[in-house]
């Protein structure tokens, strides 16, 4: 028993330096190759003094961080959501887009490049539309003053392929010589249009978001119990689930505003961590947050070195992701997921 105990403090340890490990390794890769001894001591050298190369300083601060930051706290924040609405609606297959805001961000994003190119401008447009999705949603599933679980799911996925289809209508308009292309690419998930002012206005509410999750990770379990159960612990259920919903919601859409929409990790990661530590939310959602952004960090450096021109992110996770998932598909039979 205290075997195991240990092994799970070594792994949780693991995990907990993953991002760190990942971002000293990751900002060094690239035409410009810097040593990870080389790479920590330009990211310390704010703090220390130290004399470092100044083209080696540049890239690292001006060029690779920005992204790194930026992929670091949407791997957190898309893991954290996908495991926070897999809790909450009790449901294996929920994803970050389970209430249809991705998809209204994606089409704030896209409405937005059809008249502007400033990334700030369409971050903006895209948190706006992926709020008012979550509002479309919450007003569809009610029913008589009551909203149940169903109902949420399913006003969700009509939200979602009515801006799925308003984001065809705007690719459908748009200029198929400079608008399309962009929009295009947009949509296919990006980490290279980061910028430390980008970061200010979305890193914030992913912050916040993923934080009160983190906070509330161990009242996700008290909503797999029934509604007599939770009202005896003193809980109440449609509080808490409003209360996730919105720090979710915020995760995700601020989340897409800055890099476009990203597949497959807010399903992929919190099984991972399921598979490592079983299905107590305390551990899966800190879990998580570790496990999520290493990979994204990974993912992102991998999309823009393997090759000349920069693969986009959502093609890589899904590459990764579809084969992991029918491995664990093989695995469990579809019955433990």
């Amino acid at each position: 028993m205290k075997q195991t105990q240990k092994k799970q403090h070594l792994m949780s340890l693991l995990i907990f330096l993953m991002p760190f490990a990942a971002t000293v390794v990751c900002v060094g890769i690239g035409r410009y190759h810097i040593t990870p001894l080389e790479s920590l001591e330009i990211l310390l050298s704010p703090l220390t003094g130290a004399q470092v190369d100044a083209q080696g300083w540049s890239v690292v601060y001006n060029v690779r961080l920005p992204r790194i930051l930026l992929a670091l706290f949407v791997g957190m924040g898309l893991s954290v959501s996908g495991a926070s609405f897999q809790a909450l609606f009790s449901n294996p297959l929920a994803t970050p887009d389970t209430l249809g805001v991705a998809t209204g961000a994606s089409f704030g994003a896209v409405l937005a490049l059809l008249f502007t190119t400033n990334v700030l401008t369409v971050q903006i447009s895209a948190l706006i539309m992926g709020l008012a999705a979550l509002a479309g949603t919450c007003l569809i599933s009610r029913l008589n003053g009551k909203s149940s679980i169903l109902m949420v799911v399913l006003g969700g996925m009509v939200v979602s392929s009515l801006f799925q289809a308003l984001v065809s209508l705007v690719k459908y308009v748009a200029d198929p010589e400079e608008q399309l292309p962009a929009i295009t690419y947009w949509l296919m998930g990006s980490m290279s249009r980061a910028t430390y002012p980008g970061l200010a206005v979305g890193v914030p509410l992913i912050f916040i978001g993923t934080v009160l999750l983190f906070l509330l990770r161990w009242r996700l379990n008290i909503l797999s119990l029934s509604e007599d159960e939770t009202r005896a612990l003193g809980i109440d259920v449609k509080k808490l689930r409003m209360l996730v919903i919105a720090a979710a919601t915020l995760v995700t859409a601020s989340c897409v505003s800055l890099c476009g929409q990203v597949g497959w990790v807010g399903l992929l990661i919190p099984h991972a961590a399921r598979m490592l530590y079983g299905s107590d939310n305390r551990k899966v959602i800190p879990v998580s947050i570790g496990l999520g952004s290493a990979f994204m960090v990974i993912i992102d450096t991998a999309a823009r070195a393997a090759t000349a021109a920069e693969i986009p992110v959502s093609i890589l996770t899904a590459i990764i992701g579809a084969p992991f998932f029918i491995l664990l598909l093989r695995k469990t039979g579809g019955a433990k997921l």
